[in-house]
């Protein structure tokens, strides 16, 4: 991963860019002190984005706005000591993937980082998918060891995120089964047609398939509560949810505030990635 550090603090690039170097999260292709350079930012073509929060100038939420506005697709860390929720709520609305807070904190800088470059490889691989299924061009197995060999995958993974036993991980099966056979995913068709096409009871399709899902984030969190470098916490939390859910979820299992709330087209798509990662 490409990675741009925009920060006021002199001392904190050289802590950031020590970390990143030292850990091998990506490579370093710019720092800026003092101030964003958009034009800069824009000629970098960043992955990721670490950016101070309180700068002169133009703050690092105007920056991220604008940056988004001329087309940048990078993922923006956000560097600040604020802690206000609604601070935090205007910057994951000017788009903003995470905060990390001042200061700074080897283990959360390495943790975001690799959350961050794991959704961003994540939507490559989905966007590779998609290529594949418009393409066709490779000679596909018999049609029912395909489908066999897929429907082996995807129990796997559900028994390993806890959802084996629920009613709705059929349910999954037969969306995922059939996204790939219709070589289309689960954002371009949408869950409510997707379970139209597949029950007569569509809306009780859906709730199974959801409360499965629920029941794997919240696995997926006890475990990130245990231990946060547990293997399999890091292998699905963010890929097959959203990781700021995830924490929320995490939170609310250490008796702090609401659980997350988990998105079935995000999970549906992120099951296709790992399904053909076989």
């Amino acid at each position: 991963m490409r990675i741009c550090i925009v920060e006021d603090d002199l001392s904190v690039i050289s802590i950031l860019e020590d970390i990143v170097e030292r850990e091998g999260l990506g490579t370093l292709c710019g720092d800026m002190e003092g101030g964003a350079d958009l034009e800069q930012i824009l000629a970098l073509d960043p992955d990721i984005v670490l950016i101070d929060l309180l700068m002169p100038g133009k703050d690092g939420l105007q920056v991220v706005r604008e940056l988004r506005e001329r087309g940048s697709e990078a993922r923006f860390i956000m560097i600040s000591q604020v802690s206000a929720k609604e601070m935090i709520a205007k910057a994951y609305t000017a788009g903003v993937s995470f905060f990390i807070q001042k200061p700074i904190n080897f283990i959360e800088v390495c943790n975001v980082i690799r959350t961050v470059s794991t959704q961003i490889e994540n939507e490559r691989a989905l966007k590779a998918i998609r290529s594949v299924f418009a393409s066709r061009e490779a000679a596909p197995l018999p049609q029912q060891d395909r489908h066999e060999r897929q429907r082996r995958r995807i129990k796997y993974i559900l028994s390993q995120l806890g959802m084996a036993g629920e009613k709705g991980s059929r349910d999954i099966q037969e969306m995922c089964l059939y996204l790939i056979e219709e070589g289309q995913t689960a954002s371009q068709i949408g869950v409510s047609t997707l379970c139209a096409r597949l029950s007569e009871s569509p809306r009780t399709m859906e709730q199974r398939a959801r409360r499965a899902v629920e029941k794997g984030m919240s696995h997926i969190a006890s475990l990130g509560v245990e231990d946060y470098n547990n293997e399999l916490f890091h292998h699905y939390a963010a890929r097959l949810f959203s990781f700021p859910e995830v924490r929320r979820e995490m939170s609310y299992h250490q008796g702090k505030g609401a659980g997350g709330k988990v998105n079935l087209k995000i999970f549906l798509d992120g099951l296709l990635i790992l399904i053909e990662e076989e």
